[in-house]
C-alpha cells in the first residue's frame, strides 16, 4: 500500500470517537480551548449561537471522553474553567488545520451552496 493510501479495513472502530469528536459544536469547542483555558459564560460568548444547554451537555460529553478538563474556580460566585487535556491535546494540530481549511475554503463551498441550489430550483421548473 503507498502512503498516500489510508488503509480503510478498521473504518468500523473509528466511527464511536469520530462521533464523540466531530459532532455540531465539540470541534468549535476543542479549537477555542486550543489556545488558551477559558471559562464557561466566556466559551459560550465566543461560541454565537450555543445554547447554555448544548454547552453544558456537549463540555460533560467531551470531559466523560476524557478531552476537556473541567475545574471550579473559588470565585464569588462560583465559576467553572474549561482547558484541553493531554489527550485532546493531541488533536491540536489537526483542529487547528480544519479551522485554517474552513477559513480558506468556506467562500468555495458557500457558492457551490447556491450552485447546487439553483440547479435544484431549475430542475423543479
Amino acid at each position: 500500500m503507498s502512503q498516500t493510501t489510508t488503509d480503510l479495513s478498521e473504518i468500523g472502530k473509528t466511527r464511536p470517537v469520530l462521533e464523540n469528536i466531530t459532532n455540531k459544536w465539540s470541534i468549535l469547542i476543542l479549537t477555542v480551548l486550543c489556545s488558551e483555558p477559558v471559562r464557561f459564560n466566556e466559551l459560550r460568548r465566543r461560541l454565537d449561537g450555543i445554547t447554555h444547554k448544548a454547552l453544558s451537555d456537549a463540555l460533560k460529553r467531551l470531559e466523560r471522553n476524557g478531552l476537556v478538563h473541567r475545574k471550579v474556580l473559588p470565585t464569588s460566585p462560583v465559576s467553572v474553567e474549561y482547558s484541553l487535556t493531554a489527550l485532546a491535546k493531541t488533536l491540536q494540530e489537526p483542529f487547528i488545520a480544519l479551522y485554517g481549511w474552513a477559513l480558506k475554503h468556506g467562500p468555495e463551498m458557500a457558492q457551490a451552496q447556491l450552485l447546487y441550489d439553483a440547479r435544484q430550483v431549475e430542475e423543479t421548473r
